[in-house]
């Protein structure tokens, strides 16, 4: 072919025209040549030259237009316009499809060193290898460009399974090896099923392909060749039954060609990357062409001199416009770095833009080529969506049992919303691409997001067991769903509108719903509850008295002043042997004595257990009351330190509501402040209360919430005491809260129980499938595992929601009976020890028999241990007994008091035998003396 054309080439060169061309003035000029009929070529080439004026250097262009597109009728005119003007470059453009063209312009660059821009058509198609000596570029996307574009509109819907099929059409090497070299590197995981090579030239080539492509088991293709092979490979695999609904087709710009020539054999829903032909037309492109050449060649004379400027002729030759020659790529430097405008127009060593501005089209059910996205400074904006597939198809082709159109809501844990993972761009494993309108941009215009959760997970088990696929996005248009002004918006609006098949989320289940879509068998028990905050309270000043009720410090005060001081007090007083019976007695006068305030006070060390000077009573009675009541004391005080910690530390305050019927809640203005409560509007809960609740709906309406987030910091801040809403929702926030601050009331109670669904169009065959795949999700237990995994929380407020109570009397009932029983049983012991003192001690004491009693046995034994005891006998020299009376020792002073105790020994056998001499009258003796 090369040998064919420089021989046309040099057939169009005549010595004439040599010699003029020597004798033209030197100049800038740029050619533009247009070729084809279109009325786009006809408008571009109707521009006129004064229209280039405003360029750099002021470039003197020549516009041709032509309709023959033969190799013999380009060469001939370029070659013309060659020989009149001294050209600096060529701009063409064509509405053709044959990429021969470009082949020819880049062997005429090779020849005559001059810079050709293809702007169009065949003269922008890619070419695998370009000529070493060419200087020919392309407004377009390299081989490698487009393939990582493929790969992105991949990425993009997670289509992570495919296949490549290609010809020997030169750069398919390029092409594999970059989607290799890519995915080997991506952090995503890609799987390259099959790599198929056709080869076209081969006779019954259509029966060969057709078992190769039966091969093909991937839902995603990406197709390598000529729009004419295109044709062919289409056609056989529409046969194998590989173009239709399941499979998506992805082709270069190749294969696309001009958008207005659309081959029957191509199949719908094909996905090709495209330079732009909406917004960048061929008068634009022409325009940026000559600017790019004109922007080259100032730079290179600013920098060189305008001896570098270059005249290139068709026979070969070369000159210069100076006596300096120099290389004849010279301009090639300063091609690779051109900004005009504002925009980046440089091109790379390969001849093609470094950033071409792309377009993502998709051939629609209408057989016209649809704009869905586009690729600008390396990012990929879809429009949504390129799917759902069934929009796609009609007629015998319409199938609604594969891929569905799913809308959901955020709202954790049920669905929440991430970006995608910064360093690969996709989502991760766990998560499911999901789209958001961006507000900021057109309306078709979507941005990718991440989407995980309870309801998510549900939803990729229904999808594994019922076997389809699906497109997920969020709703916009309000949020669960409302009816206004008789339209529903929300989910449930998407739902009703055939918008999507299916609304998956922590939508409700009430009955004005089920009238204008079917709800699946809830996955989730919920219902209507309620979210109140701890807030943190205040020690109180008596908050030490707290651990007893009132009552309790009442009866033991009164039981220590005036039943069990002046019990021990009377029973010492009365005691024959106590302190103020050596009183009563008149002895020793300022000697001790046990007072009812001491009583009070050796009671009082023993409650509290002061190590304080007490004065211990003597007799026996007083002293099992004392020693009852220190076992009394011990009670009482660990009854109170176990409780006291409880009241002395900061309690934290709960509002305490026992429903949506609660005061404070159908009248919270009679609380100081009022009470203040609401919930997220559009929603079921809202509804609920609406219907049965008017005037408490009335009072809420101001509080209402934007969303889940803004109640519960409301709640946090103090802005809301109550938050009313789903009560599934609500016990997940308040397992996950961060210090375990909000609670529900009653650990959960639910009003107005209902469920979570699936919303599915009426009368909709999916119905009966989902139904049947939750049901069995249960049965397996894998809902259990899902609601452990996302719906559990680590705050267990059942176990904080144990309040401290008083100690009433009913808890200390048990010490006063004890202590009443120690009184009686003092007592019991009070009048036996006045029984034995006043009666039984002198049948011990022998007068009952006449003969020696116990106590003088015990004495007789005991004698030799008391000698030093110090002890006494006061004698009374009653009148009433001369004869028996005994007389005291020398060296005992009178009156000395007597020991109290009636063991104690006789001192000498005299007074022994004066005992013994004595007859006891037949009644006791009424003397005040102290007898042994």
């Amino acid at each position: 072919i090369s040998s064919i054309i420089k021989s046309l080439i040099l057939l169009q060169t005549t010595p004439h025209e040599i010699l003029i061309s020597r004798c033209l003035l030197p100049g800038l000029s740029i050619a533009v040549v247009l070729v084809g009929n279109s009325s786009e070529v006809a408008l571009a080439g109707a521009r006129e030259k004064d229209d280039f004026l405003h360029m750099p250097l002021a470039p003197n262009v020549e516009v041709l237009t032509m309709n023959e597109t033969d190799p013999k009728s380009i060469i001939k005119s370029i070659c013309d316009l060659m020989t009149e003007h001294w050209l600096q470059g060529v701009v063409f453009g064509d509405d053709t499809d044959q990429e021969a063209i470009a082949q020819i312009l880049d062997f005429i660059s090779a020849q005559t060193h001059i810079p050709i821009l293809g702007v169009r058509g065949g003269s922008s198609m890619i070419m695998a290898a370009k000529d070493d000596n060419s200087m020919f570029f392309q407004f377009g996307p390299s081989i490698e460009q487009q393939a990582s574009v493929m790969l992105n509109i991949m990425e993009e819907y997670d289509w992570y399974i495919f296949s490549i099929v290609t010809t020997y059409y030169p750069g398919y090497l390029d092409f594999v090896n970059k989607i290799r070299s890519t995915i080997e590197n991506s952090f995503v995981g890609w799987e390259l099923e099959e790599v198929l090579l056709l080869d076209m030239s081969v006779d019954d080539g259509d029966s060969k392909i057709q078992n190769q492509l039966k091969k093909l088991q991937s839902p995603v293709i990406l197709l390598y060749c000529t729009k004419e092979e295109a044709n062919t490979i289409f056609e056989v695999a529409h046969s194998v039954g590989i173009t239709g609904y399941g499979y998506t087709w992805i082709v270069p710009s190749l294969v696309a060609g001009d958008a207005e020539v659309i081959p029957a054999e191509f199949p719908t829903g094909l996905i090709s990357v495209s330079y732009d032909e909406w917004d960048y037309g061929l008068e634009a492109r022409v325009r940026d062409g000559v600017a790019v050449i004109a922007m080259a060649t100032n730079t290179m004379m600013l920098d060189r001199g305008a001896h570098t400027l270059m005249k290139s002729e068709c026979h070969g030759a070369t000159d210069k416009k100076g006596p300096i020659a120099g290389n004849p790529n010279e301009v090639l430097r300063y091609l690779m770095n051109v900004t005009f405008e504002g925009r980046n127009l440089s091109f790379s060593e390969d001849g093609y833009q470094m950033h071409p501005k792309l377009v993502i089209i998709l051939l629609d059910k209408m057989r016209q080529w649809d704009k869905v996205g586009k690729w600008e400074n390396g990012s990929l904006s879809m429009k949504y969506h390129v799917w759902p597939r069934f929009e796609l198809y009609s007629g015998a082709e319409s199938r609604e049992d594969d891929h569905l159109s799913i809308v959901t809501l955020e709202e954790a844990p049920f669905v929440i919303v991430e970006d995608v993972d910064p360093l690969s761009g996709t989502c991760m494993r766990n998560t499911v691409p999901c789209r958001k309108q961006n507000k900021t941009q057109d309306s078709g215009i979507y941005i990718k997001r991440c989407c995980k959760g309870f309801c998510i997970d549900i939803l990729k088990k229904i999808a594994k067991h019922v076997k389809f696929t699906y497109d997920l996005y969020l709703v916009t248009n309000g949020k669960h769903g409302k009816k206004i002004n008789g339209t529903w918006n929300g989910m449930v609006g998407e739902v009703e509108t055939k918008k999507a098949h299916m609304a998956v989320g922590s939508l409700t289940i009430n009955k004005e719903r089920s009238e204008v879509i079917d709800f699946s068998v809830p996955f989730i028990e919920t219902g209507i509850s309620v979210m109140v905050s701890r807030s943190n309270g205040t020690v109180s000043p008596s908050a030490f008295l707290e651990p007893f009720s009132a009552d309790v410090w009442v009866m033991m005060f009164v039981m220590l002043l005036l039943v069990s001081a002046i019990a021990v007090f009377v029973f010492e007083y009365l005691s024959p042997v106590g302190y103020n019976r050596c009183l009563a007695d008149g002895r020793e006068p300022g000697g001790p004595s046990f007072t009812i305030g001491k009583a009070i006070w050796l009671l009082w060390g023993l409650v509290f257990n002061n190590s304080v000077p007490v004065q211990n009573p003597k007799g026996w009675t007083s002293k099992i009351m004392v020693s009852v009541w220190a076992f009394f004391a011990v009670i009482f005080l660990a009854s109170y330190t176990a409780n006291l910690a409880a009241f002395m530390i900061q309690e934290e305050y709960v509002d305490q509501v026992s429903g949506l019927s609660d005061k404070k809640f159908q009248r919270p203005n009679d609380f100081s402040p009022p009470f203040r409560f609401g919930t997220v509007p559009n929603g079921s809960t809202e509804r609920n209360i609406r219907n049965n609740y008017q005037e408490m709906h009335g009072y809420m309406v101001k509080f209402h919430q934007k969303n889940v987030d803004e109640a519960l910091y409301g709640l946090k801040t103090g802005k809301l005491d109550a938050f009313i809403y789903d009560a599934a929702v609500l016990n997940y926030m308040a397992g996950r809260d961060e210090g375990c601050k909000l609670v529900t009331i009653g650990s959960g109670k639910v009003f107005a129980s209902t469920g979570y669904g699936i919303a599915i169009q009426k009368e909709s065959g999916w119905k009966r499938h989902v139904d049947l795949a939750i049901l069995q999700l249960f049965g397996d237990g894998d809902m259990e595992e899902l609601e452990a995994m996302w719906l559990t929380g680590i705050c267990h407020h059942e176990k904080n929601e144990v309040m401290s109570s008083q100690l009433d009397v009913d808890n200390m009932a048990g010490v006063f009976y004890m202590l009443g029983a120690a009184m009686a049983l003092s007592l019991i012991t009070f009048i036996a020890e006045h029984a034995f003192y006043w009666q039984l001690r002198f049948c011990f004491m022998g007068y009952c028999t006449g003969k020696p009693g116990f106590v003088f046995s015990i004495s007789r034994v005991s004698h030799a241990a008391s000698e030093n005891r110090s002890n006494c006998i006061h004698f009374d020299q009653s009148p009433r007994m001369p004869v028996t009376t005994l007389h005291s020792p020398p060296f005992a002073p009178p009156h000395t008091p007597v020991c109290p105790s009636v063991f104690t020994p006789i001192r000498t056998s005299s007074y022994t035998h004066s005992v013994s001499l004595y007859s006891p009258p037949s009644t006791p003796p009424h003397s005040d003396a102290t007898y042994l």
